[in-house]
């Protein structure tokens, strides 16, 4: 199964689709191997295409997808996941080339694989930043290589370890020390854990869930089926990072009669604006149709909220004390939760959203009461995403930027889940 997925994120990269492997037709245990190997082989791409280049004889992008993602599936068992055996994991890579090509590449495959496997030298307790021959684990500690097969420059060893886009790497580096990058990098590789909003639960308590470091949340430690059935019993609580709830946060103090929640997404902050602001009439939408309904979903029950058609907005002009703008974004703050956003980083794709975000803008000040204020956000760490545009807008449309507030990730391989957060950035223009 994680094969086929594979292969068709080959013909795509690196625009790696969003889109949830689907594995209702396998057994439970045949799914979570499934699954793992896909988040290891799109979380470690560029870290499983260094160890597979440096054993081909011909370029990796000219081979066929089906053989890429052969490489790719097996080299990421052989690397990341301890509990497939090596033998497993070359035999069954070999033999669904097999089946899909033919015997004609099964051959490289094995050869290939055989001779990744042969690099691995187990794990060690500890990730040693200035070698080149080890690659750091998602829960802390390393993989041992017999082979020094890394790039020498910390920066491009750091790209490769950490899989992202040398560009991205060195265009980070511009803004912020080595020790800076080399932190947020490692934080991009850890499996971020589930974090519960209880800052407005009345009577909240799980076994399941620890206290976060940030007041108001806690880590959900459960299944996702018992997660279900808490987040039933509780309305009052949701999964979101405080990097998340900070954005609401930041507007605690103000006393807004109409909010317009213009991104809105699947609902997130805007029950959190239902919370903090319970006489508030709240309005909210979103583009996309399929995240509409979930809104609708997530917010049903809560009269004070309602969930329009975008093209609806405009009948709400001049009315909005607050107008939320989560506006799409790069990720930058969150490429430990959306993994394929780092292959993306940088570019066009970055003046396309500049652009994108600078309309959202523009088109929302029509919304505006005579005194009403913006509140804008991102999970983004891109100045020309961030105070950039806000500057802009408080430039071009006769606006003060009266507060802003940013979150740095926090969190590194090896660290409690309970030291974990996404990234973010919110102003408040006015």
């Amino acid at each position: 199964m994680a094969h086929s997925w594979v292969a068709s994120q080959c013909k795509r990269f690196p625009d790696l689709t969003l889109r949830p492997m689907a594995t209702d037709w396998l057994d439970r245990r045949e799914a979570d191997l499934a699954m793992a190997i896909e988040r290891e082989v799109a979380r470690r791409w560029l870290t499983l295409r260094r160890l597979v280049d440096v054993k081909l004889d011909r370029p990796f992008d000219e081979l066929h997808p089906k053989v890429r993602s052969a490489l790719l599936v097996g080299s990421a068992q052989l690397v990341f996941l301890e509990r497939v055996a090596p033998h497993a994991a070359i035999h069954e890579s070999v033999e669904w080339v097999k089946r899909s090509l033919g015997r004609g590449s099964s051959g490289l495959v094995n050869a290939v694989l055989r001779r990744v496997s042969d690099m691995v030298d187990g794990r060690v307790a500890e990730y040693d930043p200035g070698a080149r021959d080890a690659l750091p684990l998602s829960a802390g500690g390393a993989v041992a290589l017999r082979e020094a097969v890394l790039p020498r420059a910390p920066t491009a060893r750091l790209a490769v370890v950490t899989s992202h886009p040398p560009t991205a790497v060195r265009a980070m580096l511009s803004r912020m020390s080595e020790r800076e990058l080399r932190s947020l990098c490692l934080h991009s590789l850890v499996h971020p854990p589930i974090i519960l909003n209880t800052t407005h639960a009345s009577g909240f308590s799980c076994e399941r869930a620890a206290p976060h470091r940030a007041p108001g949340h806690h880590v959900y430690e459960g299944d996702r089926t018992a997660l279900s059935a808490l987040l039933d019993a509780h309305r009052d609580v949701w999964v979101q990072d405080p990097a998340s709830s900070a954005v609401i946060e930041l507007v605690r103090d103000l006393e807004p009669a109409t909010i317009m929640d213009v991104c809105a997404g699947q609902g997130t902050k805007t029950r959190q604006l239902a919370c903090t602001f319970p006489d508030a009439r709240i309005i909210a939408t979103d583009v996309d149709a399929r995240r509409r309904a979930i809104l609708r979903r997530a917010v049903a029950g809560q009269v004070q909220v309602t969930v329009v058609e975008p093209d609806r907005l405009a009948s709400y002009a001049g009315q909005a004390d607050l107008v939320l703008l989560d506006v799409p974004c790069s990720n930058s703050g969150v490429l430990a939760r959306r993994v394929e956003a780092r292959y993306r980083l940088g570019g066009a794709a970055l003046e396309s959203l500049r652009d994108l975000q600078r309309q959202i803008m523009g088109d929302s000040i029509r919304l505006l009461a005579p005194d009403g204020m913006i509140l804008y956000a991102t999970c983004s760490l891109e100045e020309e995403e961030n105070r950039l545009q806000v500057d802009w807008l408080a430039h071009w449309h006769r606006k003060h930027v009266l507060r802003t507030h940013r979150v740095e990730p926090t969190g590194l391989p090896g660290e409690p889940a309970t030291a974990y957060t996404d990234g973010s950035f919110a102003a408040l223009i006015g």
